[in-house]
């Protein structure tokens, strides 16, 4: 039987005239409600690493000006004023969009808080502070494909200096091949790489794993860069400094900044590793058509039209790809394009 939702208002707002829940119809005691500082230690224990890297300067921010609140204590106008705090405070970077986007993280962030909050039982998701206000709405991304003379200009400046030209070089050249994100590359261990058939297997977005072609040549320099760095167990990292300390995002903030002294266009548009994979992308997409390059990008979501399902890319049309790419042969590349069944 369907409640009428006129009924269940009324019913709702008794409740609260009354200083009552529904937990407190069901004969069971109801959790104690924590603080929002005492409960960010359970939402922090449970994010994996990537959700506690985006999340954790907005959830820190949030202990620090609602620390001693009760989390159902928290109203939706105080989660929008932290919002509004984010984006005035939110520091200049070469990409910046007036903050905009630390608002948003700051929503998200809240939300995914209050997400563990509802599956804890603590409160209902109707009455979650931080999905009664709606995100900043995303504008446009400007990042575009990167011309050859663009490409070529910015490996020169790569290695034309700072402290560390090998490691910057493989990132570069890492990052253009596979199109991976930076969190698959650094992500990458000894036991990732295959040699024999030049391939690594990147670690992405939500765990996906994902075994992407490279160059023979480049799978070569990683062997060669990793053991002279240091790695020997099966799980060092790939990628390392020269004091033999696994590589951080911190590489790519510094090499950015070093080739943005040098090209001032790098500077002014923002460039940074993202853009190389915008880059391979939309080469591959314009030369081998939308279902290869989706695996190339390592895209498994099921959003879009039905026909996805059916355009789906191999490793050996990937390896194709990358042949193709970089002129260099691949033992995965196929000889043919499309091989069409016998009917």
């Amino acid at each position: 039987m369907t409640a009428d939702p006129e009924r269940v208002a009324t019913a709702r707002a008794l409740l609260v005239h009354l200083g009552l829940n529904a937990a407190d119809l069901t004969g069971t005691d109801p959790p104690t409600v924590p603080t929002v500082a005492d409960y960010l230690s359970v939402v922090d224990a449970a994010a994996s690493p990537g959700t506690r890297r985006t999340y954790g300067s907005s959830w820190r921010r949030m202990a620090a000006a609602l620390g001693d609140r009760r989390i159902d204590a928290v109203r939706a106008s105080d989660v929008e004023a932290l919002m509004r705090q984010a984006t005035v405070g939110a520091r200049s970077r070469r990409n910046s969009r007036h903050g905009r986007h630390a608002g948003e993280h700051l929503v998200a962030a809240a939300r995914a808080f209050y997400n563990r909050a509802i599956a804890d039982g603590y409160l209902a998701a109707v009455d979650s502070p931080a999905h009664r206000i709606g995100k900043p709405r995303r504008l446009p991304n400007t990042r575009r494909a990167l011309t050859s003379d663009e490409l070529c200009d910015i490996n020169a400046a790569a290695r034309s200096g700072g402290n560390d030209v090998i490691l910057d070089a493989l990132l570069l050249r890492l990052h253009t091949e596979t199109a991976c994100r930076r969190g698959g590359a650094l992500a990458l261990r000894l036991i990732d790489l295959d040699t024999d058939l030049a391939l690594i297997r990147l670690t992405e977005k939500g765990g996906t794993q994902r075994w992407q072609p490279v160059t023979p040549m480049l799978a070569d320099r990683l062997a060669e860069h990793a053991r002279a760095r240091g790695a020997v167990a099966p799980t060092d990292a790939l990628l390392r400094y020269r004091n033999d300390h696994p590589a951080s995002y911190r590489r790519y903030d510094l090499l950015w900044a070093r080739i943005g002294r040098q090209l001032s266009w790098v500077a002014a548009q923002g460039i940074s590793t993202h853009w190389l994979r915008h880059t391979t992308l939309t080469w591959v997409e314009r030369h081998f058509g939308y279902g290869i390059a989706r695996a190339y990008a390592g895209h498994t979501d099921r959003r879009g039209p039905a026909t996805t399902t059916y355009i789906k890319a191999d490793l050996h049309a990937v390896a194709t790809a990358l042949a193709a790419l970089t002129g260099q042969p691949h033992p995965l590349a196929s000889r043919h394009d499309v091989d069409l069944p016998a009917i």
